[in-house]
Order: C-alpha cells, then sequence, then structure tokens
C-alpha cells in the first residue's frame, strides 16, 4: 500500500483554499492594474463559493483591500505573502496509509529559483495550511508545484519533464527519482510524461512548463489536452506532441486513453508575445467547473466541451484574461482540500 495517495480533483471538496493579490508584478504598475487583479481574484473566488467554502490567504497589507472586494462570501487567514498563485505555494492534501492526512508540502522556490520570482514567504504557506487545518506537514525530499502534477485517483499522473527535471527545482534528478516520490506522496504507479509545457510558460516569466495548461484528467482513462489549430502559433506542434505522447500511452490499469481535445481560443499574439490562453486551466469543485473564459468565439464550445466531460456539473465561466496577463490561470489560483 502507498504511504499517501491523492484523491482524483472531481473527489468531493471540504474547502478551497486562495491567496489575494497583495504586490509585484500580480498588481502591476498602476492602480487600474491592482484593481483589475483584485477584482479577476475576486470574481474566482464567489464563482467558487457557490459550490465550496473558500478561504483566502491575505496578506496583513491586503486584507482591506479582500474584505472590500469579497466582504463576508469567504473566510480569510492572514500571512504575509509574495505572490497569489495558491496551486503552487500551497500543499497538496493526501490520504495517509491509516486514512487520515497529510499536507504534502513540495519546497517551493519560485518556478525553479528564477531570478524575477520571490518565495522567502510563499515558501511557507504549505505549512501555513497545514497548521491553519490541523493535519500533519510532510516534507518532499524534490521541489515540485501543484500545477506540476494531475492525478487520475487510480494510480496515473501527468507530469512533464521540463519541470521535474528542471536544474532549478531538481538539479541532477532522475525520472526514477521523481516517480519513486511521486509513488510515495501521492500513492501513483504511473507516470505519464510529457516532455514540455505550452511556448509562453516555458519562457522567461513562466513556470517552465506546467502540466495544468496542457492536459489534464476528467476522470479516470479520459484526458481532456489543449488543441491549438493555428499552425502560426508554436503550440501547434506542442499539440501535436502531447496528441502522440498520450496515444501512445495507457494508464496504471493498462487502459489506452480516451483523448479530448479542447480547442484554444482564437486569439494568437497580446503585446508581448504569443499567448498561452488555455480552457485546461480550470477547477472542478463539487457540482461546479470553474472554468477560464477570454472573450472569445471559442469560449462557448469549451464551456459545452467541459460540461459534456464532468456531466453533472455545472460549468461557471469567468474571464481569465488578467489572470494570464500575469501568468496563470483559475487551476493554478486555487487548491483543494479534500472531503473527509
Amino acid at each position: 500500500m502507498p504511504e499517501c495517495f491523492m484523491p482524483a480533483e472531481t473527489a468531493a471538496h471540504q474547502r478551497i483554499f486562495m491567496a489575494f493579490p497583495s504586490g509585484g508584478y500580480t498588481l502591476g504598475d498602476t492602480e487600474e492594474e491592482a484593481e483589475a487583479a483584485r477584482s479577476t481574484w475576486s470574481q474566482v473566488a464567489r464563482a467558487i463559493c457557490k459550490f465550496t467554502p473558500v478561504t483566502m490567504v491575505v496578506d496583513p497589507s491586503s486584507e482591506a483591500d479582500a474584505r472590500r472586494h469579497l466582504g463576508q462570501s469567504v473566510e480569510y487567514s492572514v500571512h504575509e505573502l509574495n505572490d497569489a498563485w495558491m496551486r503552487d505555494i500551497g500543499p497538496t492534501f493526501v490520504h495517509t496509509a491509516n486514512n487520515e492526512w497529510a499536507a504534502v508540502n513540495w519546497n517551493f522556490n519560485g518556478w525553479g529559483a528564477q531570478n524575477w520570482a520571490s518565495w522567502d514567504k510563499d515558501s511557507l504557506i504549505a505549512g501555513h495550511l497545514a497548521q491553519l487545518t490541523e493535519i500533519p506537514e510532510v516534507r518532499a525530499s524534490i521541489t515540485n508545484e501543484g500545477g506540476g502534477i494531475h492525478v487520475d485517483g487510480q494510480g496515473t499522473i501527468l507530469a512533464t519533464r521540463s519541470v521535474q527535471l528542471d536544474p532549478g527545482r531538481n538539479p541532477g534528478a532522475s525520472e526514477k527519482t521523481i516517480e519513486d516520490e511521486f509513488a510515495r506522496l501521492l500513492g501513483v504507479s504511473k507516470v505519464i510524461w510529457l516532455d514540455r509545457g505550452l511556448t509562453r510558460d516555458n519562457e522567461e516569466f513562466g513556470t517552465r512548463g506546467h502540466v495544468d495548461i496542457v492536459a489534464c484528467f476528467a476522470e479516470p482513462g479520459v484526458v481532456l489536452y489543449h488543441h491549438q489549430q493555428n499552425p502560426e502559433h508554436p503550440d501547434f506542434l506542442i499539440s501535436q506532441e502531447v496528441r502522440q505522447r498520450l496515444e501512445s500511452s495507457t494508464d496504471a490499469q493498462g487502459r489506452k486513453l480516451t483523448l479530448i481535445p479542447v480547442p484554444a481560443p482564437t486569439v494568437l499574439r497580446d503585446e508581448e508575445g504569443w499567448v498561452d490562453y488555455s480552457y485546461i486551466n480550470h477547477l472542478v469543485t463539487n457540482q461546479g467547473v470553474i472554468a477560464c473564459a477570454f472573450d472569445d468565439p471559442n469560449d462557448q464550445q469549451a464551456a459545452r466541451i467541459l460540461a459534456q466531460a464532468y456531466q453533472g456539473r455545472e460549468v461557471v465561466s469567468v474571464d481569465a484574461r488578467e489572470l494570464f496577463a500575469r501568468g496563470g490561470g483559475i487551476h493554478c489560483i486555487t487548491q483543494q482540500l479534500p472531503q473527509s
């Protein structure tokens, strides 16, 4: 029996944790940009609250702004923050072998100690949430983030080599090193390795290739993947690579995977270059799916695909352009505490 086991994200949740934007590039250079960030994070929180309670971690300097935007719709926990990407700075909650809970601390180090990142405060958030929930903390022997993994709840995990074998995270590590630690902490026996993430996410201000904007399990044996259809975009080739890798893979149960392409938004570029807008970066929580929207012609089609993939759940779309402008999406700013 594995030491720990991570439930699929489609399992029942008792709470979602988020972090309120409080400074740096996340807030931007002007009060208008700061309000855009605060408003978008708050819209996501309010959408989640329809299905699951939310606890918002707030920096002391931002508590008044958080309460101004969210009022009593969420619970608050005050702790110093560098940034607001809770999927990465928070712990991954897992079952232990004796059916208790553990909070996996992945040793967050600013997405591989990137020179633009700060993490002296964010590296403490996993431990803070372990204390807040009174769940024992388990320290990983590798560096990872929640956005770098996706499990099916039946022994299979999706991951990218560009993240897990990143010298800034795990210098000198082999695939076996990573696989052994995933087995110990997440209870998985099969890693489906993708080579890399999307183009912008592999550039200077990205995560070096998180899997959670590329592919995810809708259910065991069924994978949603980012489908860039325009050959002008460099992600066109990445989508083909991902599809081919998934087509040739089996899961931990020996099943061939059923693949569901989710078309990328039609917009290809913004003023910074190629966008990595993706509908894959959604949150499934209880009877809801909180989906990214981009004021794009493909928004409705993506919502229909998600509704069909997660039958019986209501899809609520939130404009995620302000999130992606800062480096992530809805999945990136949320972290689930599964139901007991």
